[in-house]
């Protein structure tokens, strides 16, 4: 069963795209899927994430914000 690595983004945001072009190499073969979560579409995430996206976040509630690293998003999805 694949576990699910969140990354909250906005509209027009040209560092998800960076964020997602570094991280999709990183999960090829691995059990983890990439799920992108829009913040517009929630007042709780716009408050919680507006200034701060792109962030990725585990199941178990680690985030790492913009800007990450390959080594970063390996570690953090390895510690779990």
């Amino acid at each position: 069963m694949s576990q699910i690595l969140t990354l909250y983004t906005g509209p027009h945001c040209h560092l998800c795209e960076q964020a997602k072009s570094l991280i999709y190499p990183v999960l090829e073969g691995t059990d983890w899927r990439l799920q992108e979560v829009n913040i517009t579409d929630s007042e709780e995430l716009r408050e919680r994430y507006g200034v701060r996206i792109p962030v990725i976040a585990t199941p178990e509630g680690q985030e790492k914000g913009w800007p990450f690293t390959v080594g970063q998003v390996k570690r953090l999805i390895n510690s779990l």
